[in-house]
C-alpha cells in the first residue's frame, strides 16, 4: 500500500517535530546519500531514525538509520543482480512475525507507528530488506553450509534442555565506537582465528577487553546456559573447551568467548527464560552510583529514585532472552535478582541495569527439522556478515 502525498507530508511534519529538525532547513525528499546508483533521501533517514527511536534501538538514531539504509541499498542491489525478487506472501509473513513480538497484528503495529508519525511503508521497507537479504544469503551459500546429525543432536540438546547445561566461559569485549565497527570486527576476527587456549585468551583479554573481567583474563563464573541470549548460547555450546568463538556483534562492541567447561544436570526440566529488568540512565559518577546502590536494593526502590526525572531516564522491561539486545543480555546473564551492572554507557551517562527476576517459560519441544533450520541460519549469519562487508567495500558510496 502506497501513501498519499498528503499522508507523506503529514508524516514529515510529525517526524520533524519529533526529532527537532527545522522543516524548512532542507528538502526531506532530496538525496542524502548515493549507494552506487541508488539514492537514500533525507525523508527515509528521518523516518528510519524515528522508527529506531520507537524500537528503543541503541546508538544515535540518525547515524544508525543512515548506516542501516546504506546496507539495505547494498542488499537490494545484490538481490537485483542475482535476479531474486521478494514475493508478497513472504513479506506478509515477515511483517506478521515482526509485529507479533509486540503481540500485535501487522495492521495494528502499522497503525501504532502511524500515531508516532511513521509511515507504514517505512515499516514495510525495513522488514522487506531483511526478508530479501535472507533469501539472497540462502541462495548464495546454502550449498556451503554442511550440517551433520551430530550438529543437530547438540543443538537439540541445548534447545530442549537449556536449564540442564551450565557453561564456564571467558569474555573479551572490544569497544566499537561509531564509525569504527568494521575495523573492530576485523580485529576481533583476527583474534578469533589466532588465539588458542585459555592462557593466550586471558592475555588478550587483559590487553584489549573493556569489560570489568579484563583484569581476571576475562574469566566469568558458571552461567546457566538459559541465562545467555539463545544465539550466543548456541555459539558457545558449539565450541570445544579451549576454543574461541566467532566474533559476536552487540551494540557498541564486539565480543569473543572462550569455552572452559560445560556441566550437565540430567534431572533438569526443559525450559527457556524470560527476564524482568530496570534500566536507569545515571551520571558517570562513582559516588552517585554508590549512593543509588546503597539506597535501592530492589527494583521498586530503584524506580522510586527516578521520580520527577524524564520518563526516558528509567525504563522497566520484561522479555524473553531472545528479544533482549545483545549488550544488555550479556550483562543480565551475569546478575542475580536485585544485582546491578553499570558496565554499559550512553551519551556520557552510565546505564544502570538491575535484574528484577527471571522466570521459566515452558515451550513446545522443537522438531528436528526446526532445529536443523536454526543451525543453518546460525551458520549463514557469519557468512552473511562477511558477504555484506565485501559488497560495502566494492560499492561507490557518495554524498550528492
Amino acid at each position: 500500500m502506497r501513501f498519499s502525498v498528503l499522508k507523506r507530508r503529514t508524516a514529515v511534519v510529525l517526524v520533524s517535530l519529533a526529532l527537532g529538525t527545522p522543516l524548512l532547513a532542507q528538502d526531506l525528499f532530496a538525496p542524502r546519500l548515493y549507494v552506487n546508483d541508488r539514492a537514500i533521501t533525507n525523508y527515509e533517514v528521518e523516518q528510519r531514525a524515528l522508527f529506531l527511536r520507537v524500537l528503543r534501538a541503541p546508538g544515535n538514531p540518525e547515524e544508525e538509520a543512515l548506516k542501516a539504509l546504506t546496507e539495505d541499498r547494498l542488499r537490494q542491489t545484490e538481490a537485483e543482480r542475482l535476479g531474486i525478487k521478494l514475493v508478497e506472501k513472504d513479506l506478509t509473513a515477515g511483517l506478521t512475525e515482526f509485529a507479533s513480538r509486540a503481540n500485535l497484528t501487522a495492521e495494528e503495529f502499522a497503525a501504532e507507528l502511524e500515531k508516532a508519525g511513521i509511515a507504514a511503508e517505512t515499516f514495510r521497507d525495513f522488514v522487506a530488506a531483511g526478508v530479501l537479504w535472507r533469501q539472497v544469503v540462502r541462495a548464495k551459500f546454502m550449498g556451503q553450509v554442511p550440517i551433520s546429525e551430530a550438529d543437530i543432536d547438540k543443538a537439540l540438546e541445548a534447545a530442549t534442555r537449556p536449564k540442564a547445561l551450565q557453561v564456564l566461559v571467558s569474555e573479551l569485549v572490544i569497544p566499537a565506537p561509531p564509525g569504527q565497527e568494521d575495523a573492530v570486527m576485523a580485529q576481533a576476527q583476527e583474534l578469533s582465528e589466532t588465539l588458542s587456549g585459555e592462557g593466550a585468551f586471558a592475555a588478550a583479554a587483559r590487553k584489549y577487553s573493556a569489560a570489568s573481567t579484563a583484569g581476571a583474563g576475562g574469566r566469568l563464573d558458571w552461567l546457566p546456559l538459559a541465562n545467555l541470549p539463545p544465539a550466543i548460547g548456541q555459539k558457545v555450546l558449539a565450541l570445544e573447551p579451549g576454543e574461541v568463538s566467532d566474533p559476536v556483534a552487540v551494540p557498541g562492541a564486539v565480543v569473543l568467548f572462550l569455552l572452559r567447561e560445560v556441566a550437565e544436570d540430567k534431572t533438569a526440566e526443559p525450559i527457556s527464560v524470560s527476564v524482568d529488568w530496570v534500566e536507569f540512565l545515571v551520571p558517570d559518577d562513582a559516588a552517585e552510583i554508590a549512593r543509588l546502590r546503597a539506597r535501592a536494593d530492589d527494583c521498586s526502590l530503584l524506580m522510586g529514585e527516578a521520580k520527577g526525572l524524564p520518563e526516558d531516564r528509567m525504563v522497566r522491561t520484561k522479555a524473553g532472552m531472545g528479544e533482549v539486545p545483545g549488550d544488555v543480555a550479556l550483562e543480565l546473564a551475569k546478575l542475580d535478582p536485585n544485582e546491578t551492572s553499570v558496565a554499559l554507557t550512553r551519551g556520557g551517562n552510565r546505564r544502570m541495569l538491575m535484574l528484577c527476576g527471571r522466570a521459566p517459560v515452558l515451550e513446545p519441544m522443537p522438531t528436528r527439522d526446526q532445529v536443523r533450520e536454526q543451525v543453518i541460519n546460525q551458520k549463514l549469519e557469519g557468512l552473511a556478515e562477511n558477504y555484506l562487508e565485501e559488497l560495502r567495500s566494492a560499492a561507490i558510496i557518495r554524498e550528492p
